[in-house]
């Protein structure tokens, strides 16, 4: 998730999430936007660059608001399949029978078309919502809902990652090449980016977003739409590891989450918890092993 979170405070049955009347013609936002702000210094000059849009973004379950988002409007396909299945709203892929992104005046929607099942337990989470004002983890009212163990067990690391020489240099790898495959960042450097990469650390897969809960998302929907097999390989990520990625990742079926940055000490115990390794400080041919 972003880390910003607004809940719909509108009535059960309406599906605007917030955001406005329909304008379903209208392109989605451009994920970069150019700005010319003015440089301070040796030489005061207005110069062209490009900033990260962020737009919110309303996911819409059978017509029913869930919840409302702030993200790069990029993959939003993606990140409607990871969120639901990551937040626990599908038990597997084939609950998400449609998704259609529509754009409003105010930003952007995402109708889920969902199994009865998946209906249900929505309606039971909005009932348990009412009334709210505020949340601070999305769809979530009480300490029981915060920790999901994975339904399944999380797989082991491969094997071929069983010695700390080929480990360090799968990490090595996975950040380096991390860094090459982010556009966003490059033009932006405000855009957060996360990666599935194989047993040897290459990359093959990327999603950005200006949230880093939401680049997992959408890198967790995109495996899951193309039937990747999670269990052989491993995340890396280009933030610090909170518990909720970590939770993120577990849920995935991913034995290793890696971060460049530090994790918090829940994400260390729910990783422990969860037997997920956990690497932080992922750079410069180092990396920490927390769990």
């Amino acid at each position: 998730m972003s880390g910003t979170c607004a809940l719909p405070g509108d009535a059960e049955g309406r599906g605007d999430g917030g955001v406005g009347d329909r304008d379903d013609d209208a392109p989605l936002p451009a994920a970069l936007v150019a700005v010319h702000p003015t440089r301070l210094g040796a030489t005061r000059a207005a110069e062209e660059e490009f900033v990260a849009e962020e737009v919110p973004v309303a996911l819409e379950y059978n017509g029913l608001s869930h919840a409302v988002m702030l993200a790069t409007p990029l993959d939003l396909e993606d990140f409607a399949l990871g969120f639901s299945l990551t937040e626990g709203l599908l038990a597997s892929p084939a609950d998400l029978l449609d998704v259609e992104v529509r754009t409003r005046p105010n930003g952007v929607a995402l109708q889920l078309r969902v199994t009865a099942r998946c209906e249900a337990l929505l309606k039971e989470r909005r009932r348990s919502m009412a009334g709210r004002t505020g949340c601070g983890l999305c769809g979530t009212d009480n300490l029981d809902q915060v920790f999901r163990p994975p339904q399944r067990p999380v797989p082991p690391l491969p094997a071929a990652l069983a010695a700390d020489e080929a480990l360090v240099a799968a990490l090595s790898r996975a950040m380096r090449e991390l860094a090459a495959a982010q556009p966003l960042q490059q033009r932006t450097g405000g855009i957060h980016a996360a990666a599935w990469c194989g047993i040897d650390g290459a990359v093959r897969w990327v999603r950005e977003d200006v949230g880093r809960h939401n680049a997992l998302d959408k890198l967790i929907g995109a495996m899951a739409r193309d039937g990747v097999d999670a269990s052989q390989g491993f995340a890396a990520v280009t933030s610090r590891a909170s518990f909720e990625m970590v939770q993120k990742a577990a849920l995935a079926g991913m034995p290793m989450l890696a971060a460049v940055s530090a994790p918090t000490h829940l994400a260390i115990r729910t990783a422990q918890a969860c037997g997920l390794r956990l690497a932080g400080f992922v750079r410069d041919g180092r990396a920490t092993l927390y769990a």
